[in-house]
């Protein structure tokens, strides 16, 4: 059974075409990027696969679950950073991660159990309790990737996960991404940089605007 399947996704904003047929299947177990210019919908993309906006048409199931049928099952299997960070810089690393515990409804004390492991997995132990405005960049990456995994999802969209970070933050996100993997994690990822997809993909698809009519085409290749 594939981690994703879609099959004629279609998302329009009035006249203006965004997705028009994306047809993808990612095996479970394996990253999948999809890489585009800004504006070439990668980010509807992860949205609508990730619940958060409904597609125009077409079919899509994540870990199993009908995307249009089953949501709460479909929220339920998967994690999503975006390209933005979701930290909350009032709180430390350790209570960001406790309060995504407590949003997955876990148990206190498994709750800060799995905060502990995820500090420890992400090397933030030492910066876990002070306050997330103090972190770098690098850091908050680590930290809102560390959120999502507290509810330990078999699927993750990692939305452009290393725009704006340095070259030793970059590499290091990419080892994060290979533990994850190896761990049975699917990840499908969206990026700008063909280095990025070439260095973590098992498979590569390139979303392009194709210009067959006046309104435009997008699809993957």
């Amino acid at each position: 059974m594939s981690a994703i399947s879609v099959t004629g996704l279609r998302k329009s904003y009035g006249d203006h075409v965004v997705l028009d047929g994306l047809d993808l299947d990612v095996p479970r177990g394996t990253v999948f990027s999809l890489l585009g210019a800004n504006g070439a919908g990668k980010t509807t993309t992860v949205r609508i696969l990730s619940t958060l906006i409904n597609a125009d048409a077409g079919q899509a199931r994540i870990d199993g679950h009908d995307l249009t049928r089953e949501p709460d099952a479909v929220r339920a299997a998967i994690g999503v950073t975006g390209q933005f960070s979701a930290v909350d810089n009032l709180l430390t690393g350790e209570e960001n991660l406790l309060l995504m515990a407590d949003l997955d409804h876990l148990a206190r004390r498994d709750g800060r159990r799995r905060a502990a492991e995820l500090l420890e997995q992400f090397d933030l132990v030492e910066a876990g309790r002070k306050p997330a405005s103090t972190y770098s960049g690098g850091m908050r990456r680590r930290l809102d990737l560390a959120m999502t995994l507290v509810g330990s999802p078999r699927v993750i969209f990692l939305d452009e996960p290393t725009t704006g970070l340095d070259p030793r933050s970059r590499r290091n996100m990419w080892q994060i991404v290979r533990d994850l993997v190896a761990g049975g994690v699917t990840i499908f990822l969206t990026t700008q940089y063909l280095e990025e997809a070439d260095e973590l993909a098992d498979r590569i698809a390139v979303l392009d605007n194709v210009k067959s009519s006046p309104r435009g085409r997008r699809r993957a290749c």
